[in-house]
């Protein structure tokens, strides 16, 4: 007797496996074997190793696993093991087997993307104890016996047929390889100096030489001297490569920060642990500043896990309550970033609090003013749409059910807040919230303006750095081609 079964989807069980149903001894016949079936995924090693605390780097390393013999990452031998424990606790015996013993034989190694068919077969029982011997193999897709051995059990003695219990699916939130894939984006480019504004805290420092050290920035540390080699010390940060130049006090670090822009010895300028409101006097100084002739705004970059594409918010840091004509330059700048970015014709979604035009709200009437400038091309470069609520914009199961027909809803590359309010809350909604990776950078400028807050990590202040460093390569390609 023979019985064949993929491994079931937790998503959607059909009819044929919603039921677990076991194979009680006396029905078991000597040849009797059970087939399943499953593929190996990046995602099953990270939770074999969670769940185990075996973190050998030949798992989850990928650079040691380059330069071991497999030549890759491979998975725990006994997560192949585990495919045999399931054939048992599930199928063949399954409900109410007891695990006796277990030998195993790993032949081969097993990679990401390997399917295992796994086989148990009966080979021996015994009448007065109901105990059971099975042969087991896994062997991959290409016909290779990748582990082999035997199993006994204690079979049941009575029929079990229990519905499927359907396990909630795992979602795994890698922050470090969503990290350095934001780092990524500066793969083939060169570092730029920036100028760090009194970087006299331990992020602060510690996040301008990150940068650094991943090859994006040649720091110029401008504020009091003594304080920098103090945090450096007290924290064992070594400011080898690093440019000080020592002013007396916060305000003197960002005129002087600025100054190293627009003097053009620095292609970037990043703040420290400085207020806000003080940094950003010095950026938007009409006299000695660095502004152009376009708004000054803000964007964050958010890499939200429970979202598909990296998405930008703005403005959520400079502009306090922007006219309508605020938020056109805001919607350019945030635009011309997604170009530099390599999305090409980025999804614009102007928020409100509703979907309809209210005269009694003005961010829906400003969102409808702005979807109208871009149809007379007085905003280009983007697709815009709006108002749209928030859960429609990011969800298309929300703006379907609200019967919202758009390209941008539930696809939104950019999402544009009514004020800095709105925008600030989201932003940081889903930073501590929703595990989200945050880089904030100021656009509009002459020069790339890295801004977070004060109580963002090195981490985050790294990989907004990475975009100020894809911002600034950008300039210098369209100051060559004019």
């Amino acid at each position: 007797m023979t019985s064949e079964a993929q491994t079931p989807s937790t998503e959607n069980a059909s009819p044929i496996n919603a039921f677990i149903e076991n194979r009680p001894y006396n029905e078991i016949q000597l040849g009797d074997h059970v087939t399943q079936s499953r593929t190996l995924t990046a995602e099953d090693i990270q939770l074999f190793a969670i769940v185990s605390g075996d973190v050998n780097p030949a798992h989850v390393d990928q650079e040691f696993a380059q330069a071991s013999r497999f030549g890759k990452v491979i998975a725990h031998g006994m997560w192949g093991g585990s495919l045999i424990s399931a054939v048992l606790g599930t199928e063949f015996p399954g409900p109410g087997t007891i695990y006796i013993s277990q030998s195993l034989n790993f032949l081969a190694p097993v990679v990401i993307g390997d399917t295992l068919t796994t086989t148990v077969t009966c080979v021996e029982k015994s009448d007065h104890n109901r105990r059971v011997i099975l042969d087991c193999v896994c062997i991959n897709q290409d016909g290779t016996e990748v582990i082999r051995g035997k199993a006994e059990v204690k079979a049941p003695s009575e029929k079990i047929k229990r519905p499927r219990i359907i396990m909630p699916k795992a979602v795994i939130h890698d922050r470090q390889a969503r990290y350095h894939r934001l780092l990524s984006i500066t793969q083939g480019l060169t570092a730029i100096p920036m100028s760090i504004a009194h970087p006299c805290d331990v992020e602060s420092l510690k996040g301008a030489l990150m940068a650094r050290d991943a090859g994006l920035i040649d720091p110029v540390l401008v504020g009091p001297e003594a304080r920098i080699r103090a945090v450096a010390e007290q924290n064992s940060l070594a400011l080898d490569g690093c440019r000080i130049v020592n002013t007396p006090h916060s305000h003197a670090s960002a005129e002087t920060a600025v100054q190293l822009a627009r003097d053009a010895q620095v292609e970037a300028v990043m703040k420290g642990s400085l207020h806000t409101d003080e940094f950003m006097t010095a950026v938007i100084c009409k006299e000695t500043g660095l502004r152009t002739g376009r708004r000054v705004s803000h964007v964050f970059m958010m890499d939200v896990p429970t979202y598909p594409r990296p998405l930008m918010i703005t403005d959520a840091a400079v502009n306090v309550e922007p006219s309508l004509e605020d938020k056109a330059d805001i919607i350019r700048n945030a635009i011309d970033l997604a170009h530099i970015l390599g999305i090409d014709l980025p999804k614009v979604a102007i928020l409100a609090a509703v979907e309809t035009i209210n005269p009694k709200m003005r961010a829906t009437l400003d969102a409808a003013a702005l979807c109208k400038m871009a149809d007379r091309g007085q905003i280009i470069g983007g697709l815009l749409d709006g108002p749209l609520a928030f859960d429609n914009a990011i969800s298309q199961i929300a703006a379907k059910t609200k019967g919202i027909q758009s390209s941008v809803a539930g696809a939104a590359d950019i999402l544009v807040v009514p004020d800095i309010e709105s925008g600030n809350m989201l932003a940081k909604q889903l930073e501590y919230l929703a595990d989200a990776l945050p880089a904030g950078v100021v656009l509009g400028t002459r020069v790339p303006i890295v801004l977070t807050s004060r109580a963002d990590t090195a981490e985050t202040r790294t990989i907004s750095c990475a975009l100020a460093v894809v911002m600034a390569h950008a300039r210098r390609k369209t100051a060559v081609e004019k």
